[in-house]
């Protein structure tokens, strides 16, 4: 998570935040879904739909996590992310169309790539 990006709190937040509470996402291209890990245990949980879709911030193509059918905790949460360099992704969060923060993903580098 980005929390008042430019600033020392940013990377005290994000430790925090992945300590506690959120590590990640564990994405399924089979199934066309993804799972965040979630709490101390790493636990695979809150799961949502993703695919690619016009974004509700500019109407430019973007991957959405969707969490509107598939999860009681989140459904009202929507997750859009772009690819901004190799395999680092940003991302906004939104709660009912509304822009809620942003966050950056970052996936382990192709193996012999």
């Amino acid at each position: 998570m980005l929390v008042a990006p430019g600033t020392e709190l940013t990377g005290i937040a994000a430790k925090l935040i992945h300590l506690l509470a959120w590590k990640g996402k564990v994405f399924d291209a089979d199934r066309g879904d993804l799972r965040n890990e979630v709490l101390l245990t790493g636990i695979h949980a809150v799961q949502a739909k993703v695919y690619k879709d016009a974004s509700w911030y500019d109407g430019q193509e973007c991957i959405v996590l969707d969490y509107s059918q598939t999860s009681v905790v989140a459904h009202w949460i929507r997750d859009e992310m772009r690819l901004v360099a190799p395999n680092l992704y940003l991302g906004i969060v939104f709660w009912d169309h509304k822009k809620l923060i942003d966050f950056v993903l970052r996936f382990p580098a192709a193996a012999g790539g």
